[in-house]
């Protein structure tokens, strides 16, 4: 079950100031994130590791991210954000093709 979870942040692998609303669930500048859930919102991984983007999946209006976690190599999508940089973003599309 989903918790919502209203967080501020700083990205650990770019330093940007993140404000949370309860969605947030990676960086919007670098669309990294860290390993803290294991349902969304819950908090409860003990992994902690650092989630880099791998990929972009899907179309319009509907991408989602690929992250993979560099410590345990778990796989997740997460849907884009508005406010998601549009250069990281096709960065991310330019680097699957």
């Amino acid at each position: 079950m989903f918790k919502r979870t209203i967080e501020d942040f700083t990205c650990a692998h770019c330093g940007t100031p993140v404000i949370g609303t309860g969605y947030t669930n990676h960086c919007p500048q670098c669309l990294w994130s860290k390993h803290v859930d294991i349902t969304p919102g819950d908090r409860l991984a003990q992994c902690q590791g650092m989630m880099r983007p791998v990929s972009l999946e899907g179309s319009t209006p509907h991408y989602r991210i690929v992250q993979l976690c560099e410590k345990c190599k778990i796989t997740r999508t997460i849907i884009v954000a508005p406010n998601d940089s549009p250069d990281s973003l096709t960065a991310l599309a330019s680097a699957r093709a």
